[in-house]
């Protein structure tokens, strides 16, 4: 018996199926290589005592560090939340606190590529995360929440805390969804007692 050969539009829906899972691997494979650059740039920035682009063309620099040990977790942080920006990691938004400092230091990032571990968070997890200047701010995960967009806002002080912000659902297919899944972290006070000497180099 002969097996009949597929046609033009059987084709067709192949080569599309393809476009759109190659389309959609592209994303996250884009965000581990920018993820490459951005910890060689952030280790120059460190060295130099300036913040240094990862690429020439580069309209962000990278601000910090995130680090969450029990996930395996570590990344690099962006200067402000543009899409350019979230596309190639977790972006600090402006109007935050900095790194330990009074208020909520604010970061977020995209569900499906580097807050997708978000979900896996739970209350009393260690979150490090150093700056610009070789500090290391230890936080400790206290709980996660959902909120509504036009909902969502942080303390400005007093205390020292890290909010951790992405879409929500996870698993949405639709962009711009209108809830946010929300971790909220606390300064921990070991953190005045394991400051590095130096920056820890990334490896």
């Amino acid at each position: 018996m002969r097996r009949r050969r597929p046609g033009r539009a059987g084709l067709l829906l192949l080569a599309g199926g393809l476009i759109f899972c190659l389309a959609g691997a592209w994303i996250p494979v884009k965000a581990e290589l920018a993820q490459i650059l951005l910890a060689l740039a952030w280790q120059e920035s460190l060295d130099l005592g300036r913040p240094v682009r990862p690429w020439p063309w580069a309209d962000i620099r990278p601000v910090a560090r995130l680090r969450v040990p029990r996930l395996g977790r570590d990344m690099i942080v962006l200067s402000g939340q543009s899409g350019a920006a979230l596309a190639f990691g977790p972006g600090m938004h402006e109007q935050g606190a900095g790194p330990g400092g009074q208020g909520t230091c604010i970061l977020a990032g995209h569900r499906d590529t580097s807050f997708r571990f978000l979900r896996r968070l739970r209350r009393g997890d260690l979150v490090l995360l150093d700056d610009g200047r070789g500090r290391r701010w230890r936080y400790r995960v206290e709980s996660t929440t959902v909120r509504r967009a036009e909902d969502l806002w942080f303390s400005r002080g007093p205390g020292a805390g890290l909010a951790l912000v992405t879409c929500y659902p996870f698993d949405a297919l639709r962009p711009g969804t209108r809830h946010r899944f929300v971790v909220l972290c606390r300064l921990d006070p070991a953190t005045f007692r394991h400051r590095p000497a130096r920056p820890e180099r990334v490896r």
